[in-house]
């Protein structure tokens, strides 16, 4: 692993590792914070970020009260076509906007490397913005993009209408990916999309790739579940 990788990016890969290789099973509770933080010789927040980015990519489950489990295994439903929001709110009439909590280059989690293909060393692009409908926020999103093709345009570009973006560079969007669960809202969460903290949330991950099978987009969404649902056709 690179030198500049972040260490809570270590320990995330680190824990992720532990799961895969069968030391931590499903349904598993994790050691307490305090004998993770001693375990990994870090302080305890920089600790809970790489718990709360696993939780995120739905590998752990935070229960309030009672602590961290690696999460059980769910059944994952194929979505038709990339999800766009703007072209969902837009359909129905309403108003998308999005404000960007935060936008910078890092070196990718384990799982960023895995779902984008990325070479060794590569970096990438971490955009976290809240996105709106007329206003009301609608849901929480964390994209990863190849820092190699990020590069190509502005932010702006990106932030605001990305897909749109690499159709006039003549780029082809393909397939994409969708994984679905259920989960409640952290305290971050709620506040972000004005919700009761522990309300229900939507979490959906997606992997879009170009027409030739190149992944260039990894997001992971939180939708606050009074205001949104899925349907899938067949």
């Amino acid at each position: 692993m690179a030198k500049n990788t972040p260490i809570y990016i270590q320990i995330h890969d680190s824990i992720k590792q532990k799961i895969e290789n069968g030391e931590w099973q499903v349904g598993q509770q994790l050691p307490s914070e305090r004998d993770l933080s001693e375990t990994f010789n870090v302080s305890r927040m920089t600790l809970r970020q790489a718990i709360q980015t696993l939780a995120d990519e739905g590998i752990l489950d935070k229960r309030v009260g009672s602590g961290t489990y690696v999460a059980s295994q769910r059944v994952v439903e194929k979505m038709s076509g990339p999800t766009s929001f703007t072209e969902i709110m837009e359909s129905q009439g309403r108003i998308p906007s999005s404000k960007t909590i935060a936008y910078y280059s890092t070196m990718p989690s384990q799982s960023e490397i895995e779902k984008l293909k990325l070479e060794e060393g590569e970096k990438v692009i971490r955009m976290e913005r809240i996105r709106y409908a007329d206003n009301v926020p609608i849901c929480f999103e964390v994209a990863t993009i190849p820092d190699n093709l990020a590069r190509k345009f502005s932010k702006e570009d990106i932030t605001t209408a990305f897909y749109q973006t690499l159709t006039e560079h003549e780029y082809v969007v393909g397939t994409s990916e969708h994984t679905i669960s259920a989960t409640v809202a952290t305290e971050k969460i709620s506040e972000y999309l004005s919700v009761k903290r522990g309300s229900a949330i939507l979490r959906l991950r997606q992997v879009t790739y170009f027409d030739d099978k190149m992944p260039f987009e990894y997001v992971r969404t939180q939708y606050a579940g009074s205001r949104f649902e899925f349907y899938m056709e067949k």
